[in-house]
């Protein structure tokens, strides 16, 4: 069950919809979901392949507009907002990590980490030291200058992670994001997730299909049928 560390409602999903409709084809992928998310509180989020745990998250972070209901970021409500204000809102509160890292293949992993500062303007100087102290925080501390291809899978997400959590965001949402992992590195992510959760009381949603991760959660929520509830 939830265990939020306070009651700041980072974000609110308020019967929330989403249809797909193509020719003939109308698919109702959701339906009616509530959802809060509070600072410093990990969720949960599992369901079978095709289930909408990847059309949920991309609503909640402002990536997909809904069919009905609205997503509340930080009291702001995303649809409300004109594309460039969810960009920036996107930039400055949230992270995201993936299944596949979508690191820039051409950038170190420094470059990379430090996309999200450079994209807000800050300076090259400060944007890489920021960058460097988080890579140093997920273990790749002699991996700055090395590309994705020259990084081992684990360490790519690691990557990641750092990418998602340099702009120090109030929330994460993280879709399977030990799901290319073995079980030893996947543990590894999770507990730098988890020490970040403390540290910066970063909000983590994730949604995922393995039972261990979200047995670490603090509230699991089973997707099924367009429906969310509790596991």
């Amino acid at each position: 069950m939830s265990n939020p560390q306070n009651n700041n409602v980072i974000i609110a999903c308020q019967q929330l919809g989403k249809r797909f409709k193509e020719g003939r084809l109308d698919v109702e992928v959701l339906r009616g979901v509530d959802l809060q998310v509070h600072a410093g509180e990990k969720v949960a989020i599992l369901g079978s392949s095709g289930s909408g745990k990847s059309t949920l998250l991309h609503l909640m972070g402002g990536l997909d507009l809904p069919s009905t209901g609205h997503v509340e970021v930080l009291g702001k409500r995303m649809d409300q907002l004109s594309d460039t204000a969810r960009g920036v809102l996107r930039n400055e509160s949230m992270g995201f990590v993936y299944q596949f890292h979508h690191l820039l293949p051409e950038f170190s992993a420094l470059e990379n980490v430090a996309m999200p500062l450079l994209i807000r303007g800050m300076k090259v100087a400060e944007a890489s030291a920021q960058a460097a102290d988080m890579l140093e925080k997920v273990g790749l501390k002699e991996r700055l200058d090395h590309k994705p291809a020259q990084l081992s899978g684990g360490e790519r997400q690691r990557a990641a992670i750092a990418r998602a959590l340099v702009t120090r965001p109030k929330a994460v949402l993280a879709d399977e994001p030990t799901g290319n992992l073995d079980q030893g590195t996947a543990e590894h992510v999770f507990n730098l997730m988890q020490g970040l959760n403390e540290s910066l009381q970063t909000a983590f949603v994730v949604v995922t299909h393995d039972l261990q991760l979200a047995a670490k959660m603090d509230t699991v929520y089973r997707l099924a049928d367009g429906v969310l509830g509790l596991a």
